[in-house]
């Protein structure tokens, strides 16, 4: 089948009756369906995707696996939901005279101390609007603030979770994520190969005697190599105000001062990946290593 939507559910469906089921990913067996889109073509495009031994098949995913996508998914919608009511709520002040420092925690309590100020010059049509407003990003937060404590519950119920999280910048969001995405590291062959699961890994445009690598391939999973960006840069900072470091830590500021912070970034983010594929297929935690 196609690994489209609802093809997990029903693909554990057949599982449990003893059927060998094979996910195939949309985009791979589109090229097979050459002229118009029927159930014909399209069932003759799957077994001519599924002949081909490049085309790696998707595995099935657990009932775990969903549920942490799904949590994910919600608060991520949340999360830009909320910035855009802010984004909002700080326009509308700047239309008139009140300017709100930055940093989206000082919105709401500003918002508030403009709507108690009798002096601040704003119409009487939009103190009740705004109020409504800041309800909103309060309820939105709550959500928030909930669904991570979901995350941090089933979190304790997975192995894998406590391995991850001992990587560097790896913490309980980008652990979740990754469990959820990536499933069992054991199928993938070398830490390389994850990172370019996730398209952490440089795009290739050789040709003949002459390789040339470029910019990173962004395949896979946005929201993970998302994630692991912002640990990434998490790491970096954090490196800047210490005094003393690691093995990691000294390549991650050397490369940041030969390349830049957002390409130092990336390239952190990509090692921490492998860094966690190592750690997950060994079942070791990570060990901080210092410098020789």
């Amino acid at each position: 089948m196609e690994a489209c939507g609802t093809a997990h559910h029903w693909g554990r469906e057949l599982q449990r009756q003893g059927h060998r089921v094979v996910l195939l990913p949309p985009h791979a067996i589109r090229p097979y369906v050459p002229r118009n889109k029927t159930d014909r073509t399209d069932a003759k495009g799957i077994f001519e995707a599924y002949r081909n031994e490049e085309i790696h098949p998707v595995p099935v995913k657990s009932v775990t696996q969903q549920t942490l996508a799904a949590l994910h998914r919600l608060r991520s919608r949340w999360m830009a939901t909320r910035t855009s009511r802010i984004n909002t709520v700080r326009g509308v002040l700047r239309e008139f005279g009140i300017p709100v420092p930055l940093g989206s925690r000082r919105v709401v309590p500003m918002v508030r101390l403009a709507l108690g100020d009798a002096d601040s010059g704003l119409p009487d049509a939009i103190p009740p609007a705004l109020d409504v407003a800041c309800s909103e990003i309060g309820k939105l937060e709550f959500r928030i603030a909930s669904v991570e404590r979901q995350l941090e519950t089933l979190s304790k119920e997975i192995s894998a979770v406590p391995l991850l999280r001992s990587v560097p910048g790896i913490g309980l969001l980008t652990s979740t994520a990754m469990v959820a995405v990536v499933g069992d590291a054991v199928r993938f062959r070398s830490g390389r190969r994850l990172g370019s699961f996730i398209g952490l890994t440089p795009r290739e445009s050789s040709t003949g005697l002459r390789r040339r690598l470029g910019a990173i391939s962004k395949r896979g999973d946005a929201y993970l190599r998302m994630l692991l960006i912002h640990g990434a840069s998490s790491v970096l900072c954090h490196a800047k105000k210490e005094t003393t470091h690691d093995r990691l830590r000294t390549w991650a500021l050397d490369r940041e001062q030969r390349r830049g912070h957002n390409k130092a970034a990336v390239a952190l983010a990509n090692k921490l990946a492998r860094m966690a594929w190592a750690v997950w297929t060994k079942g070791v935690p990570y060990q901080s290593q210092p410098v020789a």
